[in-house]
């Protein structure tokens, strides 16, 4: 598909929103470059469609700015902003076909009838949609209808594209689905795309960059895999993913090398922390694939509670000793034995994969991670 979009980069500057005494945006800043795809995720509640609406027009804006590229847009109107928008919702005329869907933005802005037919047509073969052209939505699976909303958004080469939760009302085949079809679609045109969604594995599979919004402010923006590998407080670690969260103590330093005392008495040595001191109270974050399954007798000592084979690896529900349930993983691959109801078992951690924390603030002790906010 020809296209002559300009990617354009968000310049979002100190803004705020209220209602009343509610303040659900407070002085946030956000750099969104051409072209990416950029996703706003966060709980609900948390200001991530707030912050879209922001970027629409559809909230006023209470402080700060915000431009597309240099040009600041709090007070252009919604209909000269130039953005194509796609709903949770779908919100496609139920009364037109596929076609007069698409074209309907085109003939808006009256367009010759010919430049209109090339666009349509050719977008509808970008979302595979051709042979539905003169369907009407009642006819249309929810993917489908997703399809036609987005193809509308983007026939009238807008310079952003927003998509608010667009998956969250398919089932999850076909979600997996439409990600890839986002995913492919929105690379093709390369149009700047900010997407929101509660849903942690959506937006690891679909993003550029990830903002992890909490309480009206971006706690971590940073690409999915350093998000998810070194989050950058113990939020983001719980919310993107699944992450146990266990207490500890530093009990020496020297050098690069600092020992901690866990609660579970397991006693770990890391390499990649900021300088400790002794009695510095940690939380030390294990993902499910973090913990490393033995039963020479070292270790934390649990009990197998749960077990399911998911092909690519294995998953296990684990009692430990002081009553608490923690998720544990293994892949197939590299796994020796598959472990049963009511089997001990003892855990390590991998120490270059898991994150420490500082009990008090809450923030990564790991070296170098940053919250880029």
């Amino acid at each position: 598909m020809e296209e002559n979009i300009m990617a354009v980069a968000i310049h979002i500057r100190n803004v705020k929103k209220q209602y009343e005494d509610n303040v659900v945006i407070r002085d946030l800043s956000l750099d969104i470059n051409p072209g990416e795809l950029f996703t706003l995720l966060g709980p609900s509640g948390c200001g991530k469609t707030t912050l879209l609406r922001m970027i629409a027009g559809f909230n006023s804006i209470e402080a700060g700015t915000i431009a597309f590229d240099d040009k600041v847009i709090n007070d252009v109107p919604v209909h000269k902003r130039n953005f194509g928008m796609v709903f949770q919702s779908y919100a496609i005329f139920p009364n037109m076909t596929v076609y007069r869907n698409v074209e309907y933005g085109l003939k808006n802005k009256k367009l010759p009838k010919e430049e209109i037919k090339k666009r349509v047509n050719e977008i509808l073969e970008v979302v595979q949609l051709t042979e539905y052209k003169d369907r009407y939505p009642d006819k249309l699976s929810g993917g489908q209808q997703q399809r036609v909303a987005i193809a509308r958004a983007v026939v009238v080469q807008p310079q952003v594209l927003l998509m608010d939760e667009p998956l969250s009302n398919l089932d999850a085949k076909l979600r997996l689905e439409m990600r890839s079809v986002i995913r492919k679609l929105q690379r093709e045109l390369g149009i700047t795309t900010v997407y929101v969604t509660h849903d942690q594995e959506e937006a690891l599979a679909i993003s550029d960059r990830i903002a992890v919004m909490n309480k009206g402010e971006i706690y971590h923006c940073d690409t999915p895999e350093r998000i998810y590998s070194r989050p950058y407080n113990t939020f983001v670690a719980d919310f993107i993913g699944n992450s146990t969260m266990i207490d500890g103590v530093v009990t020496s330093t020297a050098g690069k090398t600092t020992t901690i005392k866990m609660k579970n008495g397991l006693v770990i040595e890391m390499n990649n922390l900021v300088p400790l001191w002794s009695g510095c109270e940690v939380i030390v974050g294990v993902r499910p694939e973090e913990f490393i399954i033995t039963t020479e007798g070292n270790g934390i000592r649990g009990t197998v509670k749960l077990k399911q084979f998911l092909g690519k690896y294995i998953k296990y529900e684990v009692a430990l000793q002081d009553g608490s349930v923690i998720e544990v993983s293994a892949d197939t691959n590299s796994s020796d034995h598959i472990y049963d109801y009511g089997e001990t078992i003892y855990l390590t951690v991998n120490t270059k994969r898991i994150n420490v924390f500082d009990k008090e603030t809450q923030r990564t002790l790991v070296e170098g991670v940053r919250s880029n906010v």
